[in-house]
């Protein structure tokens, strides 16, 4: 591990007090806090707002701005809400974690691994995507995530815990081919959340009709490994107490005897479930990130150079 930083260790000083306030507190004045601390994120200190505008002002270009100012003020308040449903849920039993997710199509994934096939279950950046892995684990679905080292060492051990203690095994970035054709010979779910700009040598496919850089990996893996490819929507239902509802559905694509064609078709599909569920309720998708931040090439087939400019104007 690399030698924590004061401010490392300031900050993980500070999570570790989140979270054992969060847990003792009743759970409405634990959401209230969210609440708060969510405003003061997106109102006051105004975090990565002008990226959440941005963001929106490209999906929703036909709404207002004051419709997109309201569903961006609704995002920063998710995601406080939802880092406090974290903190809580990992002192959760299965129990009590089964009686807050609801679940929809879940012998989607049982049936491949008790027929000894593994399966790949992408999900975005939308509602509570780890609330999507422990609905799998509290009912005995063996579950390996690809998981992003986080900056600050003790807070990525943190993590760590936290998911191997509810059960879900971690795949790092740097193994990760690797570590998701081992995870699925053995066999269990897959779980990738593959919905973030793609720097490298991704895949330029359109969300909310812009060109995306998006990973190829996932598609290509699952033609590969021969292995079912499913989607999974976790949002959170409404009401003063963290309920969820998590359906999981196949990602069906028409197949051609091509496999880049294919696996473009696969990320093509994933990424347009995915636009229907945020279209839903799209104060519960993480605008913060730079989505379209890749510029595509002109000679990206079915793209003009001027798409390709607009499609990196930020």
């Amino acid at each position: 591990m690399t030698r924590p930083r004061l401010s490392h260790r300031i900050e993980y000083s500070l999570l570790v007090s989140l979270a054992a306030l969060v847990v003792c507190l009743p759970e409405t004045i634990a959401y209230g806090l969210g609440t708060a601390l969510g405003w003061i994120a997106g109102s006051l200190l105004q975090i990565r707002r002008s990226v959440v505008q941005e963001n929106l002002a490209r999906a929703f270009p036909q709404r207002s701005d004051r419709w997109r100012r309201g569903v961006a003020d609704a995002a920063y308040r998710h995601f406080a809400h939802e880092a406090v449903s974290l903190l809580r849920f990992s002192r959760m039993s299965a129990e009590d974690i089964r009686s807050r997710c609801e679940v929809e199509g879940l012998d989607l994934l049982r049936e491949p691994i008790e027929g000894g096939r593994g399966v790949i279950c992408l999900a975005g950046h939308f509602g509570n995507w780890e609330v999507a892995a422990l609905s799998m684990t509290c009912r005995g679905i063996p579950l390996a995530a690809l998981a992003r080292r986080q900056r600050n060492p003790l807070f990525d051990e943190y993590v760590k815990r936290v998911r191997d203690g509810l059960g879900i095994q971690g795949i790092a970035q740097s193994d990760a081919t690797l570590g998701i054709i081992r995870s699925l010979s053995e066999p269990r779910v897959v779980g990738i959340l593959a919905d973030q700009n793609y720097a490298g040598k991704g895949i330029f496919v359109d969300f909310f009709g812009v060109p995306a850089s998006t990973a190829r990996g996932p598609g290509v893996i699952a033609l590969r490994a021969g292995v079912p490819v499913m989607f999974a929507d976790p949002r959170r239902l409404p009401g003063r107490k963290a309920r969820y509802m998590v359906r999981f559905s196949p990602i069906v694509f028409h197949s051609t005897d091509d496999v880049q064609e294919n696996v473009r078709c696969i990320t093509r599909a994933y990424l347009a479930r995915l636009e229907d569920v945020v279209r839903e309720s799209p104060e519960q998708y993480f605008w913060f990130h730079k989505r379209w931040k890749t510029r595509p090439p002109p000679s990206e087939p079915g793209i003009s150079a001027a798409v390709a400019d607009a499609a990196q104007n930020t």
